[in-house]
């Protein structure tokens, strides 16, 4: 008998929106890199491909049995696939969690599918060519030319890792699945706002083949059983909405500290006959999110944010946990050294991530991985700086802003809406533009983005882009990255703010629109404190500024920055740099593979005493 192989990552990969029946693809398909993306004119879509990989890892990383780290360009996957024969007169959709970056989907040598977008899902029906208890050729092709303009966050644009900017990923590097749902018309993932202050659940719920003689219903559900139930129409060609109410006695708010979470069965029924023909499972968080002043309060009471920068690599998956519990162990990471929640930096993170952190009360800033965008000749405006490191020469957002952008932003901003850890948004960072009587690309496409995610998330604070250059008078929240390493002079900078005068990056590229006075404030990047004493000379390793000396030097530097923010009343949180080394980027509070490097019991009593902004009782 032959071994049977264990399959990687084979968690359900959505969580907030669960069917019973699926069927994981991950594990081991036929591969080939194409490096000339001339695979289509050479046959490959219905030929056997050389190689193997096994998904979910992307063929740069170790886990995926490749480890192939030069410029990929093209990438092809093939897999035979048994459909169920139970799933018989059912619509099959193909899910792709994430492929980067164009990703085109063949069944039996025809196109079922693409997408643009290296962060977010996206789906193909199989319907017409997948027969359930017959097998069907699946075939994949991503391409990914790390040198044309794209959004790729921290992936590296040059051969080697340099600077902040790291091991590439292309193609598939996160779970492929099967599932099948009903033919007549199925539910889509809801929109489920909590609203406090009328305690309740308002749902919106997408219908796909919505039509007259369907009943959408939910129940909420707690502990101690039904909370509460209602329905409404489906059909007339718009979202069924309705209201799940909670009763004063079965209120219980989400927070860090209890992060209570409801059931949600949702389902759609034939009003005729009664019988539901499509059912799914959900969850959610009643809280609430609002600005204050200075403050961003969560059910009414300021809650300094004490963030941590994480970046979600790993040596052995890259952007892809090895498992699942490595996502579990990097918030538990987090939270003993004292971080109630992170900005997950540069990169869309996997909804399982989301999912733990809803469970386990950890408060999280999504971001878009909008760094490697430029104009419409990026290689021209590669430079080499001082230290070696290789940068784009506008660094990472010149004019040449794709439109694609805006809509891989929204796509990420609809898979996440209903999670209630996230507790704001962020699509761009560190923005450059000059300042000039021109108005260009910078300033359009920042707008547009601000303003498309207001227009779908009306209910949490948004930035216009972290640190640099501000360039919106409306955006809820103001911040700066300032990496000082004294604490004496770095509390004078943000003391500023105290006298209306915030500290900012002020040249002919960073300068911003002035700062609201009473408008929210955080310095979401300091620190990055350096620390390997295993480095040798000549090694790459860095942080910013000059590293300590000793280990006591490091927790005194590190305590008189964190205490410098604490105490100041118009700052509503912060976010050290970083969780855990990355590569060559050596500031974490642990070692790249996730080895404590300090007295975490240190490093956490800095950041327990009171923030000044949570002792303001108005």
């Amino acid at each position: 008998m032959p071994k049977k192989t264990k399959i990687p990552r084979p968690e359900y990969p959505r969580p907030q929106f669960v069917r019973r029946d699926w069927l994981c693809l991950n594990g081991p398909w036929q591969f080939e890199i194409d490096q000339g993306d001339s695979g289509l004119d050479r046959g490959l879509v219905t030929r056997p491909l050389k190689g193997r990989i096994t998904v979910p890892f992307c063929p740069e990383s170790k886990l995926s049995g490749v480890g192939n780290t030069d410029y990929l360009n093209a990438v092809w996957y093939r897999r035979e696939v048994a459909i169920p024969a139970a799933w018989q007169g059912r619509r099959i959709l193909l899910h792709f969690q994430a492929s980067d970056y164009d990703t085109f989907a063949w069944a039996d040598g025809t196109e079922v599918g693409r997408h643009r977008g290296g962060m977010t899902p996206f789906t193909c029906d199989l319907t017409d060519h997948a027969t359930p208890g017959k097998k069907v050729m699946l075939v994949v092709r991503a391409r990914d030319n790390a040198r044309e303009s794209m959004p790729s966050g921290k992936q590296s644009w040059v051969y080697a890792n340099s600077g902040c900017h790291y091991t590439r990923t292309t193609g598939i590097w996160q779970t492929v699945w099967l599932e099948p749902v009903p033919l007549r018309a199925h539910l889509l993932r809801p929109k489920i706002t909590p609203d406090v202050a009328n305690a309740r659940f308002s749902i919106e719920q997408p219908v796909a083949g919505a039509q007259a003689g369907l009943v959408y219903r939910a129940r909420l559900r707690d502990a101690r059983g039904l909370v509460s139930e209602a329905s409404c129409a489906c059909g007339g060609g718009l979202h069924p909405r309705l209201d799940l109410p909670v009763p004063a006695q079965r209120v219980r708010l989400w927070s860090p500290k209890d992060p209570h979470l409801y059931d949600l069965e949702l389902e759609l029924v034939d009003a005729a006959t009664g019988k539901v023909v499509d059912r799914a499972q959900s969850y959610a968080g009643l809280r609430g999110l609002h600005i204050d002043g200075y403050a961003i309060k969560l059910n009414g009471q300021p809650i300094f944010q004490r963030l941590v920068l994480d970046q979600g690599y790993y040596p052995d998956g890259i952007l892809t946990a090895p498992t699942d519990a490595a996502l579990v162990r990097d918030i538990k990471l987090s939270r003993a050294a004292g971080f109630n929640g992170a900005r997950l930096h540069q990169k869309v993170f996997e909804e399982r991530f989301l999912y733990h952190a809803d469970r386990l009360g950890y408060l999280v800033w999504g971001e878009f991985s909008d760094w490697g965008l430029n104009g419409a000749e990026p290689v021209r405006g590669w430079r080499r700086q001082d230290d070696g490191t290789v940068i784009r020469g506008d660094n990472h957002n010149g004019t040449g802003f794709p439109a694609a952008i805006i809509a891989q932003w929204l796509e990420a901003v609809q898979r996440d809406f209903n999670h209630p850890s996230i507790v704001g948004w962020c699509p761009l960072n560190e923005t450059l533009r000059r300042q000039d009587e021109r108005i260009n690309h910078h300033d359009d496409v920042m707008r547009a983005l601000f303003l498309a995610t207001k227009q779908a998330d009306p209910t949490r604070p948004v930035i216009d882009t972290s640190g640099y250059t501000h360039g919106l008078a409306e955006s809820d929240v103001f911040d700066a990255h300032d990496y000082d390493q004294d604490p004496q002079t770095f509390k004078a900078r943000h003391d500023g703010l105290l006298r209306d005068r915030p500290y900012e990056r002020d040249d002919i590229w960073t300068k911003s629109i002035p700062w609201r006075p009473g408008q929210p404030y955080f310095v979401s990047e300091f620190g990055g404190i350096l620390w390997n004493p295993k480095a040798k000379p000549g090694d790459a390793a860095w942080g910013y500024g000059k590293g300590p000396k000793t280990l006591e030097e490091f927790y005194t530097r590190f305590a008189g920055l964190c205490a410098a923010l604490l105490d100041n009343p118009r700052t509503f949180g912060y976010c050290y740099t970083q969780l855990t080394d990355v590569y060559q980027e050596q500031n974490g509070i642990f070692y790249f593979d996730r080895r404590r490097k300090y007295d975490l019991r240190r490093v956490r009593a800095a950041q327990q005493r009171p923030a000044a902004i949570e002792q303001d009782k108005s």
